[in-house]
């Protein structure tokens, strides 16, 4: 018989995309996941695999490069830098106009309403606001306003939402935790993509119908328009982007040393590096206050299973880094299970 599992995605921004990789692996050895309980990109994920919608999802999100993901950005001139239409937009494309009492899993999204200085749980109604307002992160996303209430990212009050699930019964409570200061030995995977233009050159050359290098080069030169102009727009309406090229294509800054992690691409990550940009700051700042909340909730209501993403592997914002770290949480749940299922048999 299956061991029904209860399941807690955590909030971490661009790192719920781990999420993916975790639940992949619990279905993978044959569990039963049996309820979900999200807060932020955690109630995202979780909200689509509920609904049934996760490969559409994955399949989406992995095709998505660094300025893929910049043209998703709508940008905001109050109470964040970004209205998130355009991004909750596709999602509600994907999942489509459905209620969390109508999903085929028991679901919780956890937010926070700052008027009343309360935690929320959505347990009915609709799941694209719930998804939303629970993934409000403050100074990234616009507040979602219900009522008289302002409701924004649940990380401020509760990043790994256990308490949800405790009375659900099932044998295991399986949460996922996008916060760890430890697992130092963890590293994004390299997964081999296109150069980001790759694809719009190739096809702009095709649509040109010729190979002569006078044309060629007339495609080669508009791409770099286009490519300049895309950054120096990013520049302009995102303060956290120091520039749209990815890391592979910037100079590393610290010189090689023994020992040193290094990051996907190969250049290596140095910790504690000051924010660069006032959102910097603000984010930096959430994520010490979640990392330390986290604790306090898996003190308090310890799940059976704690998976444990570390928090460095990626900025609170990369959301162009999808695939890997999808397979970097699906590499770390399948340590994690390895080691419980062990244990169990010993």
């Amino acid at each position: 018989m299956k061991k029904r599992v209860a399941l807690v995605l955590g909030s971490g921004g661009a790192r719920g995309y781990a999420h993916i990789g975790v639940i992949e692996e619990i279905e993978r050895r044959g569990y039963d996941i049996a309820c979900v309980a999200g807060c932020s990109m955690g109630a995202v994920v979780g909200g689509i695999y509920c609904a049934g919608k996760l490969d559409e999802y994955r399949n989406w999100i992995e095709s998505l490069d660094y300025l893929d993901v910049l043209r998703l950005v709508d940008v905001s001139f109050r109470l964040g830098a970004i209205r998130g239409e355009k991004v909750f937009g596709q999602i509600r494309k994907i999942v489509g106009d459905i209620n969390i009492e109508d999903l085929r899993i028991p679901y919780t999204a956890v937010a926070t309403d700052l008027t009343n200085q309360q935690e929320i749980w959505f347990q009915e109604g609709c799941l694209h606001q719930a998804m939303r307002a629970s993934a409000a992160i403050p100074s990234l996303f616009t507040p979602v306003m219900q009522g008289n209430r302002m409701l924004v990212d649940g990380g401020i009050l509760n990043p790994l939402p256990i308490v949800p699930v405790v009375s659900s019964h099932c044998d295991l409570i399986i949460a996922v935790n996008l916060n760890s200061t430890n697992q130092r030995h963890y590293r994004l995977p390299v997964i081999q993509r296109p150069a980001a233009f790759r694809s719009r050159f190739d096809s702009l050359i095709s649509s040109m119908g010729s190979k002569l290098p006078f044309r060629r080069k007339q495609a080669e030169k508009l791409l770099q328009l286009e490519k300049e102009a895309l950054i120096a727009e990013a520049a302009e309406i995102n303060p956290w982007i120091e520039s749209a090229e990815p890391e592979a294509q910037q100079p590393s800054a610290a010189p090689e040393r023994d020992g040193a992690p290094k990051s996907a691409t190969g250049s290596f990550i140095i910790d504690n590096v000051g924010p660069a940009s006032l959102l910097d700051l603000i984010n930096q700042s959430f994520e010490v206050m979640q990392t330390s909340l986290a604790q306090y909730k898996i003190a308090g209501y310890p799940p059976d299973i704690l998976i444990n993403v570390p928090k460095r592997v990626c900025r609170f914002f990369e959301f162009y880094k999808a695939p890997e770290l999808i397979a970097l949480g699906r590499e770390i749940a399948r340590d994690t299970l390895d080691r419980y299922e062990s244990e169990r048999e010993s």
